[in-house]
């Protein structure tokens, strides 16, 4: 639509900033918030607004950032993980001279999802199994990054957790519960933006070569076209019989 394409328009020009990316309808959405927020009457009178105030474009532009996330959010998927693939992957570096289990988590968030996974990992160590393991946790937005690094949470987001999984990777103090440094150890988070050109894997990971990739709760956030890049990014960077993950709900805009 044209409001979008003059939101676009403006926010490259005076940010560098691509909106263009994201689809319609998330972007529609974020935009008529940040109307209600400053009593805009029109996409037209906002963009009036961003012109003068560098603030709100920095509002605007954190409400697009990707920040939702939950502990083993889409349960089918991480049963799957937790009884088929993952197991599956342990009996495979078994026998292969590559021990370790490499696993890539895109736009990570404030790190549920890499949590997540490493708790599963360190359970399957628990069962008996040799397992080597390292997990590269990346966001294109640094405030997520460090977020994701403290492991800071308060009571409600771990509603998804037993209370045996609670009390064994989480530290309680007041009303805030922070992971434990043993559940940290096999994890590097890092900066990384998926529209990269010039990179396709996080600097960290040195060759990619991923066992499992989660692009999970991603895709439908942006164009078709987009959503092509960031596959074709992934998929390039699994090794061979290597997994790509993503979510539960994004699985029809991919046939």
């Amino acid at each position: 639509m044209k409001k979008n394409k003059q939101l676009a328009g403006l926010l490259m020009r005076l940010h560098g900033v691509d909106v263009s990316r994201y689809e319609k309808s998330f972007l529609d959405k974020t935009l008529q918030k940040r109307l209600d927020e400053n009593h805009c009457a029109s996409p037209e009178e906002y963009c009036v607004c961003l012109e003068q105030n560098d603030q709100e474009a920095g509002n605007l532009l954190d409400s697009l950032k990707i920040s939702y996330s939950e502990f083993f959010r889409n349960p089918l998927t991480f049963a799957v993980l937790e009884q088929i693939i993952l197991p599956a992957l342990v009996l495979k570096k078994g026998k292969s001279k590559s021990k370790e289990i490499r696993v890539w988590s895109a736009e990570c968030a404030a790190g549920q999802e890499s949590y997540s996974l490493s708790m599963l990992l360190e359970e399957l160590k628990t069962g008996g199994n040799e397992i080597s393991y390292r997990i590269f946790a990346t966001d294109q937005c640094e405030t997520q990054v460090n977020e994701a690094r403290n492991g800071r949470y308060p009571a409600e987001a771990l509603n998804n957790l037993n209370f045996k999984r609670v009390k064994q990777w989480f530290t309680k103090r007041g009303d805030t519960y922070t992971v434990k440094p043993a559940l940290k150890n096999y994890i590097n988070f890092s900066v990384f933006d998926l529209f990269s050109k010039e990179l396709c894997c996080p600097p960290e990971s040195l060759f990619g070569d991923f066992d499992l990739v989660v692009c999970a709760n991603l895709l439908f956030y942006y164009k078709s076209e987009y959503r092509k890049i960031i596959l074709e990014k992934a998929v390039k960077c699994l090794a061979g019989g290597g997994y790509l993950i993503t979510g539960e709900t994004e699985r029809d805009i991919l046939i």
